[in-house]
């Protein structure tokens, strides 16, 4: 099952531009006479950090060690910025700049809606030596490095900064904001949002477009990964070595979608320093960031909260047993969506027997979800011969449906189910007997796209031939003792 791991063992540093998010809350019951706008009574204010400061704080709620790198004014926003950080544990390297203001923003909030901001900030001039400087004495042990881009200065020469982690064998994951990608070329993992990647790339009228042009993007700017957020549209995952993954979002109200990318870049980290797979990365990335969205401000998420999730909210299937391909592609996307493991095994099944069950047993134990595809009356036949199946293909789905441990059948009458395991990609392939995994129709598509097969033995004494066999036998008993009796 999908869980969220404990990161109490990992140390991750953050550089980009920090800012300190100001909220004024008041009720607001009247139009000023000066002007058509609200009047809000302020009754109180609360301070939350933002930018790559509100990134560290989430990288540390999730229980990482955590060093924030960024840039920020001789001033008291700088200074209840550092207080906030690290009262929350975060070590703060801050490159200071005198004659600059550290980035402010103040948002006004009548009756639980923002009214208007208002941003205080320069624009931050720091060589990309300067903040390497600031870097050199916490990289020990560093197993990532998140650079959070608001544009703002602190990562104007990010090229020599990626050059620099990577040189030093540790992973980069950016979340960009200049229109001009190939300035994160080399980059572990890019993050940029629909927009964001259209402003590089050119509009993507499909799916299939944004795949295409993702995947030349991670050729031609050198990326381990690229992952586009695409809001209510969920993710995209283009990798090297993987087919595209699609993670969908999760329905929920959205109350504000302010630091969700900071949320969801935070999870990534995380989870890439602890070396999960890209696309179980994603995943819980994806979980945070519809938690994130249904929070009031810069939210913090903690694993905790993900785990929970993932506990309280798992899939509920709106349909088992026999179903058509078409039917069942959209539960399998679903299931998926929500980190279930889907587990896929094939054969005849015409006379099932304890061998049989035992298999199926063993197979479902593998994940949360078994698929089993069936053989129609016509390729059992090819396979078999004339006097197979005993038993038709709706009675021997029917009764597969029927066990505890079979969540899904579905037919297919090719002589092997390689097109139909290529359309739904399970985590886990399973096949009985003794095969190499190249043997096995369909194993290439779900090794490339990053599952795994599993080859478990058959039960000895159990097989449907010899079933078939002493049934026959039977019967020639009985027959022989019938003439004997009229002899």
């Amino acid at each position: 099952m999908l869980t969220c791991p404990d990161f109490s063992q990992v140390k991750i540093m953050v550089i980009g531009d920090a800012m300190l998010d100001r909220y004024w809350h008041g009720d607001t019951s009247r139009i000023s006479p000066e002007a058509p706008v609200p009047v809000v009574r302020i009754e109180k204010h609360e301070d939350r950090v933002g930018g790559s400061a509100n990134v560290a704080v989430n990288v540390k709620a999730l229980g990482a060690h955590t060093v924030l790198v960024c840039g920020v004014g001789k001033d008291e926003t700088g200074q209840t910025l550092q207080t906030m950080l690290e009262k929350q544990q975060v070590v703060c390297s801050f490159v200071q700049l005198p004659n600059q203001r550290t980035t402010l923003k103040l948002r006004v909030i009548g009756r639980a809606q923002q009214l208007i901001r208002l941003d205080f900030e320069d624009k931050f001039k720091a060589p990309a030596q300067t903040v390497i400087g600031a870097c050199e004495p916490h990289l020990a042990d560093t197993a990532v490095i998140i650079l959070s881009d608001y544009a703002k200065g602190i990562l104007a020469d990010v090229q020599e900064i990626i050059t620099f982690a990577k040189a030093k064998g540790i992973k980069v994951i950016v979340d960009p904001k200049n229109a001009d990608l190939s300035v994160y070329k080399g980059a572990t993992l890019l993050t940029p949002n629909l927009s964001e990647f259209e402003a590089a790339v050119g509009h993507c009228q499909s799916v299939e477009e944004i795949e295409c042009k993702g995947q030349a993007l991670v050729q031609e700017l050198a990326l381990e990964g690229l992952l586009v957020t695409r809001g209510s549209q969920g993710m995209t995952l283009l990798t090297k070595t993987h087919p595209p993954l699609h993670i969908s979002a999760q329905a929920r109200e959205v109350f504000d979608i302010t630091g969700a990318g900071d949320t969801v870049i935070a999870v990534l980290g995380a989870c890439l320093a602890k070396n999960l797979p890209m696309a179980e990365a994603a995943k819980l990335a994806n979980i945070a960031g519809g938690l994130s969205v249904g929070r009031f401000g810069t939210a913090t998420i903690t694993a905790e909260d993900i785990n929970n999730e993932l506990t309280h909210h798992t899939y509920q299937p709106t349909a088992t047993g026999v179903m058509t391909l078409e039917t069942l592609l959209p539960e399998v996307k679903r299931r998926k969506a929500y980190g279930d493991k889907i587990i896929m095994t094939n054969g005849c099944f015409d006379i099932l027997h304890a061998g049989h069950v035992a298999y199926l047993k063993q197979a479902r134990a593998l994940g949360h979800c078994l698929i089993v595809a069936v053989n129609d009356d016509s390729s059992v036949k090819r396979l078999k011969g004339e006097s197979r199946p005993i038993n038709p293909l709706d009675q021997r789905m029917q009764v597969l449906s029927a066990l505890g441990c079979v969540d899904y059948v579905v037919p297919f009458s090719e002589d092997t189910p390689r097109n139909l395991i290529a359309q739904i990609l399970p985590d886990v392939l399973v096949k009985g007997g003794d095969y190499k995994p190249e043997q096995i129709a369909g194993a290439i598509e779900v090794i490339q796209n990053g599952g795994r097969v599993e080859i478990l033995p058959f039960v000895d004494g159990c097989s449907t031939t010899q079933t078939i066999s002493r049934m026959v036998f039977s019967v020639k008993q009985n027959e022989m003792k019938t003439e004997e009796i009229f002899v």
